[in-house]
């Protein structure tokens, strides 16, 4: 059977306002009997509930699956609590999470659950997992964009005039996080987030980066791998053909998709991991 997807609208307490958000139902999902695994599975910057449904092959992926992938949306505003007083964070773990697990058979506990993204959503997935032990068990990223809360200025000037290239101005990007020494950039900085000491148990992490992204992006997902493992986490690692665009993501999907499915169910056929 077909993955389907569904639109929902509901409200946020956290937002003070209604929010959309599409859910793919893959093809073994079934409303009664086994409960199934989640997925949230966060857009880049400027993206929305539609992006990763234009851009991969994600519902085709999941003919074959039992894992809900639920495709919320910030805009440019990430998924964080940030500066401007807008908290996605606890819309995601709040509302959006209960809401879930009451519409849908869904595992409702953070061993069936995990957090996932491209670009600004990789890093935001990342974070949301680190900050949430009890909330997500695995998280996904794919050329992260972990330093956010750490850049100074507009690296990203030279490419302002590339269609394709879509990173936030100095003004937008401080909109979220507030001047450098905010509280907010202090809360989200990652190399901080990855030594703190967890309640509970760490996700599991898996992170790749496209080789032919920008020299930047590369450089801060290989500090991120190293940091990680300098705090004993183990995260799964790979550099893959391919540059800061959704091309690169559509290839590297089914990978990130199996490692989820993996961790989440424990399945494997002869020894990888299947969606």
């Amino acid at each position: 059977m077909p993955a389907r997807v569904v639109t929902r609208r509901w409200p946020s307490r956290a937002l003070g306002r209604d929010k959309r958000v599409n859910v793919v139902l893959p093809g073994r999902y079934g409303a009664e009997g086994p409960p199934h695994p989640v997925l949230y599975l966060l857009h880049g910057y400027g993206g929305g509930r539609d992006t990763w449904l234009t851009h991969t092959g994600l519902v085709e992926s999941l003919d074959d699956s039992r894992l809900v992938v639920v495709l919320p949306e910030s805009g440019r505003r990430w998924f964080v609590n940030d500066h401007a007083g807008l908290p996605y964070e606890d819309y995601l773990v709040q509302d959006l999470v209960a809401d879930v697990d009451r519409e849908f058979n869904t595992i409702a506990d953070r061993g069936g659950r995990a957090a996932g993204g491209f670009s600004m959503g990789g890093a935001a997935a990342l974070f949301l997992a680190l900050r949430n032990r009890g909330v997500f068990s695995a998280a996904v990223s794919h050329a992260g964009a972990f330093e956010a809360p750490l850049r100074r200025g507009d690296p990203y000037a030279a490419h302002r005039g590339d269609p394709a290239m879509l990173m936030p101005d100095e003004e937008s990007h401080d909109r979220v996080w507030g001047p450098p020494g905010s509280a907010t950039r202090r809360r989200y900085d990652p190399y901080r987030l990855v030594g703190l000491p967890g309640q509970g148990p760490g996700p599991a992490l898996y992170l790749d980066v496209g080789t032919g992204d920008h020299d930047r992006v590369i450089r801060m997902n290989r500090r991120m791998r190293d940091a990680l493992r300098a705090h004993h986490w183990s995260p799964e690692y790979r550099e893959r053909q391919g540059g800061h665009d959704w091309d690169f993501v559509r290839a590297a999907l089914p990978a990130s998709l199996a490692f989820v499915t993996h961790h989440l169910l424990g399945t494997a056929v002869n020894g990888v991991s299947s969606v």
